[in-house]
């Protein structure tokens, strides 16, 4: 055997040990919030700590991981940070608000999430 194919072995063997002894994700997986086309959907965001992000390198997005609360139950909202939507959350969160009710109108690449005003 070739010192290069005996490296090439040596690291393939070391990295299918590796897999054989990762753990599993053990944080919580939260369902995503649902929108339905026009009904209105209440829900808390929690602002306690800053949004994580998820970026989409082939198309481009970079989307916000926003922890909501739509009842009892704890979600995710997926929430593109160029929707305006996305700013009209966070100026709110600034000025103390956490509770919120949207309408989303239109769908797929027509939908729009209007905050419904009291």
């Amino acid at each position: 055997m070739t010192e290069t194919q005996t490296q090439t072995n040596d690291w393939l063997k070391e990295e299918a040990d590796t897999l054989n002894t990762q753990t599993q994700f053990d944080g919580e997986k939260l369902p995503a919030i649902q929108f339905e086309e026009d009904k209105v959907t209440e829900f808390e965001v929690d602002f306690s700590e800053k949004f994580n992000k998820w970026e989409d390198t082939e198309n481009k997005t970079r989307k916000a991981i926003i922890p909501v609360k739509q009842g009892e139950e704890k979600k995710i909202l997926w929430l593109n940070v160029k929707n305006p939507l996305y700013s009209e959350l966070i100026k709110k969160g600034a000025e103390g608000v956490t509770s919120f009710k949207v309408m989303q109108t239109g769908s797929k690449k027509n939908t729009k999430y209007n905050l419904v005003k009291e």
